[in-house]
């Protein structure tokens, strides 16, 4: 395993974080301890949950996942680096949402209680809150780091104007500030280099991306006119499927999948390593968060830790993907 410096922090991270939101709906938790053991065995050290976890179970197994590692942690808990994050619907009052002080006063206390810990290492918005206003957020946030109950703090799914504005804040305010940025990066979603990208990169923020494999589907095991009966494209995770299928099951990106495919045969290295090794390549990005269902999922994912990708190769993935960087406006 590799590490890095987290950001302008004095942390330090493994390359690759165990994202769970499978955990206690796709994966039972026998199950999930075992993806969790084989991560830590190849020296992961950084696990990333949610309150509202896992993916597509709803209100009502809101935080199962957070009690799944927080029993796996018991007894090993200083070993890790512990992430998790809150905004998503948790609960039935209109305040069991959001980023108010009010409820990130509750969900930090919420996590805190599943997982099982005094404290975690990085507490993050799941999402931005237009709804309240960032001093009463950030605010709320410098009681959550002062109080010991968060060692840093960072934003997930942000736009970098809002991003920027709430570090312009918080140093007005004098308040604690994000250290990273949890956004969406693969070679199917590449619009957060047009903007989000030189931010960080100006404001020395970690890096920690999500759907390195577009949710499964830069595997290379899917085919467009075969729907999966099982995983995150399916109704068996709620309304997550709708969100994975309206973010990538579309005709462009399975033709562009079958030139990755080429490149991959080509070169002979799976899809899967590509794809990763593709995102790690990136000078930008801290720690990419690779998820499993189960054990024998992350084998590939684990071993792209010692694949060095070359200028050419990468080059070929940057061509090839390109119009990527520009979302739907080239549709």
């Amino acid at each position: 395993m590799q590490y890095r410096k987290f950001g302008r922090t004095g942390l330090t991270v493994s390359r690759l974080c165990l994202g769970t939101m499978t955990f206690g709906l796709q994966t039972e938790e026998s199950v999930s301890h075992r993806i969790l053991d084989k991560a830590v065995e190849a020296g992961v050290n950084f696990i990333d949950t949610a309150d509202v976890y896992p993916l597509g179970g709803g209100e009502e197994h809101a935080g199962r996942t957070e009690e799944i590692v927080g029993r796996w942690m018991k007894g090993k808990r200083d070993r890790f680096i512990v992430a998790t994050k809150a905004v998503g619907k948790v609960g039935p009052s209109s305040w069991d949402q959001g980023a108010s002080r009010k409820h990130l006063l509750d969900a930090i206390d919420a996590s805190l209680r599943r997982l099982d810990t005094d404290y975690v290492d990085l507490y993050q918005l799941h999402s931005d809150d237009r709804d309240t206003p960032l001093d009463e957020t950030l605010e709320a946030l410098d009681v959550i780091v002062r109080s010991g109950k968060a060692r840093y703090i960072g934003v997930s799914n942000f736009l970098a104007y809002r991003l920027a504005r709430a570090l312009g804040r918080a140093d007005v305010l004098r308040v604690a500030r994000f250290v990273s940025v949890q956004p969406r990066y693969n070679l199917l979603f590449r619009q957060i280099e047009r903007e989000l990208l030189p931010l960080v990169d100006e404001e020395q923020l970690a890096v920690i991306p999500y759907n390195p494999l577009a949710g499964g589907l830069l595997t290379g095991k899917h085919r467009h006119d075969i729907k999966p009966d099982s995983g995150r494209f399916t109704a068996s995770v709620g309304s997550a499927g709708k969100t994975y299928q309206d973010r990538y099951w579309h005709e462009r990106e399975f033709e562009t999948i079958d030139k990755l495919n080429a490149i991959a045969k080509q070169s002979g290295t799976p899809l899967t390593k590509l794809s990763l090794a593709w995102v790690l390549a990136n000078p930008l990005v801290t720690s990419a968060i690779i998820g499993a269902s189960h054990p024998d999922q992350l084998t590939d994912t684990l071993s792209t830790i010692d694949f060095k990708l070359d200028e050419e190769l990468k080059t070929q993935l940057d061509d090839t993907t390109v119009e990527y960087r520009w979302g739907d406006a080239l549709r």
